[in-house]
């Protein structure tokens, strides 16, 4: 493997480790809470925000595009949580549905761009390959500010809190990584080690990390695409340390 990839898959795995730094502590939150199908919802609402900024004709203005898909991940985080509150007894299914609605209304808003297929892949998948300094800085100062508010605030105990939290989290990972990516993210590590009592962070952290460098690592050496691999490396990390916990 020679240097020039090695400059792209550096940047690429720094995105995922600024995903996973967030999205491990709020994916055991999901599992907790019961709301599996919450990321995938909130996820495909900031993509549809990105969907809609571009027919906006925003995509040269970053910023715009991160406040779009942002306000639109908010009013996403505030509808679940109203479901959660209102409909307990059936928020699984509400939350789906939401999914596919917003997953619907995004390909009927792309129907008529010639380069819809490639814009759906992208917001699936991911473009990690290709993120930039600049995209690290500004995902690392929201990252930050995000693990203060969990970790040092009382918000993520009210539903709406955590649901905020969640929004803005998963915006911006989506414009990294992709929409399965960020599930994978969210769901591998937290449900590889729900049964850990102890240094389950680390652990789910170690997951995570493997599934990365792994994934990226076998999709340049294969020249597989990268979003795709990942998430293949971080399931089967997963299901080894599952095993492995059981053998203990």
């Amino acid at each position: 493997m020679n240097n020039i990839e090695f400059d792209i898959l550096l940047p690429a795995f720094v995105a995922g480790l600024l995903v996973l730094s967030t999205h491990i502590p709020l994916g055991m939150k999901v599992l907790t809470r019961g709301v599996i199908f919450a990321d995938l919802a909130v996820a495909q609402i900031a993509g549809l925000g990105v969907v809609i900024a571009g027919l906006l004709d925003l995509t040269n203005q970053p910023l715009l595009v991160q406040l779009v898909a942002a306000l639109s991940a908010l009013c996403g985080a505030a509808l679940l949580a109203w479901i959660e509150n209102r409909l307990p007894e059936i928020k699984e299914a509400c939350i789906g549905l939401t999914f596919v609605l917003a997953a619907s209304g995004g390909i009927l808003l792309m129907s008529r761009d010639v380069h819809a297929g490639e814009h759906l892949k992208d917001l699936l998948v991911g473009q990690i390959l290709w993120v930039n300094t600049e995209q690290l800085i500004v995902t690392a100062i929201l990252t930050a500010t995000l693990l203060a508010l969990w970790f040092w605030t009382k918000l993520k105990t009210s539903s709406i809190g955590f649901y905020a939290l969640f929004a803005l989290a998963v915006t911006a990972s989506v414009q990294l990584v992709g929409i399965y990516l960020v599930f994978a993210s969210l769901i591998v590590p937290a449900l590889a080690t729900y049964r850990l009592k102890q240094r389950r962070m680390v652990f789910a952290f170690t997951v995570g990390v493997l599934g990365y460098a792994l994934g990226l690592l076998l999709s340049a050496w294969f020249d597989l695409p990268s979003g795709a691999v990942v998430v293949w490396a971080m399931a089967l990390c997963g299901l080894a340390a599952g095993v492995l916990k059981r053998a203990d």
